[in-house]
Parts: C-alpha cells; sequence; structure tokens
C-alpha cells in the first residue's frame, strides 16, 4: 500500500507540473504579444519623435543650402551655426516710361525686405540640446545610430534634392520575443509600420514623410 501511496504522490506531482508547465505555455502565448505591442509602440513613439526632429533639421538645412545634409555630423554643425534670414514681401507699383506707346505705365513688382537673421537653433529647439544626439537611436540598451542618406534625384526632368533616414526595427525590439519581431518585421497594414524598418523620407520619391501611420502621431499628441 505504501509503495502504491508514494507512486500516486510521484504521478500527482508529473500531472501539476504539467499542467503548471502548459498552464505557463497558455499564458504566455495570450500575453506575450500583449506586452511586446505595448513595449513596441513605447519605443517607436521614442524614435518617431527623434525622427521628427531629424526632419525639421533637414528641412531647414534644405532652406538655406539648396539639398539635404548626407551626414548627422554636417546637420548638427548646421544647426549650432546656421540662421534664417527673415524676409518681408510686399506688393509696390510705380511708373515707368513706355516708349512703344510713349506714355507712363504703372509697373507692378514684389518688393523683398530683409528684416534681419534668426538661429535655427533656436527656432527649432529652443533652449533645449537634444539635436546633438539626433543620430543616436533613442531605445534604453542599443548602441546604434540612425543610417542616412541624401542626393539629387532626376524627377520629371528636374533636380530634386531627396533624403531618407532609417533604422531597423532588429535594432529598435533588439531583445523582444524572436518570432513576433520576425511577424513585425513581415507586417504589411493600413494601421502597423510596414516593413523591416522604421523609415524617413525616400531615396527614390520626392517625401519627408515617415513610413509609420497617423495613429502614432494622435498617441503623441495625446
Amino acid at each position: 500500500m505504501k509503495l502504491i501511496s508514494e507512486y500516486k504522490r510521484s504521478i500527482e506531482i508529473v500531472l501539476w507540473f504539467f499542467i503548471a508547465f502548459f498552464g505557463f505555455q497558455v499564458y504566455n502565448s495570450v500575453n506575450a504579444p500583449i506586452e511586446f505591442n505595448k513595449i513596441k509602440n513605447e519605443r517607436y513613439l521614442k524614435v518617431i519623435d527623434k525622427l521628427k526632429d531629424i526632419r525639421n533639421a533637414q528641412i531647414a538645412y534644405k532652406s538655406v543650402n539648396g539639398v539635404y545634409s548626407d551626414s548627422f555630423e554636417g546637420l548638427i554643425k548646421f544647426i549650432d551655426t546656421a540662421q534664417y534670414t527673415l524676409i518681408q514681401k510686399r506688393d509696390s507699383s510705380y511708373m515707368k516710361y513706355d516708349r512703344i506707346y510713349r506714355i507712363d505705365m504703372l509697373q507692378e513688382v514684389v518688393v523683398i525686405d530683409t528684416l534681419g537673421f534668426a538661429s535655427v537653433k533656436d527656432s527649432l529647439f529652443g533652449s533645449s540640446e537634444r539635436y546633438k544626439l539626433l543620430a543616436e537611436v533613442p531605445i534604453e540598451g542599443v548602441d546604434q545610430m540612425f543610417e542616412i542618406k541624401a542626393d539629387v534625384i532626376d524627377k520629371n526632368g528636374y533636380n530634386v534634392p531627396v533624403f531618407e533616414v532609417r533604422v531597423s526595427k532588429d535594432a529598435i525590439l533588439f531583445d523582444q520575443n524572436k518570432d513576433l519581431l520576425k511577424q513585425e518585421k513581415a507586417l504589411m497594414s493600413v494601421d502597423g509600420v510596414n516593413g523591416p524598418s522604421l523609415v524617413l523620407g525616400s531615396m527614390s520619391e520626392v517625401s519627408t514623410n515617415g513610413n509609420w501611420p497617423t495613429t502614432y502621431d494622435a498617441i503623441a499628441r495625446n
């Protein structure tokens, strides 16, 4: 009887082990995607905020230089030193003698007045020094820089400046579930970030937009 009792107890222990194991597996299969999405959204928002800073800096750079910067070193130096020219446009007119009709005729012109200059740094970042870290991916535990490119491409016979900044989802979600990360990289959805990377701009299209949906912008505003 004692032997049977010990055998029964052993069976119960094994059964409880399997119950606990499979219970954990079920819990993990339900909870893991929820936790993954929570961490993903938090990190994507941080990266998107940084990409928006980069976009604003690139637009300012182009307004002064006519092209986009192809390096963060050049972009940061520009923010540190560059100034906007503040101008005012106004309509004006004057009388000009017309030799054909032999009379004075009204001429309309646009007069551009230079009002002064404004620091790019103050205009974009105020007193914040965060622009000095523009190149760094803002995720704890990630020692990686954004990838930046810029060029001038032909678009319908016109030379058009373009730029692109990207960071892989592998870097952003480096410590997350590999199966869920694989699914995220293959995502094709109107509500998600499609493809294996977060991307700002394009090297083949004239765009300063990112590949994230507007839902992330709405979350950021809230």
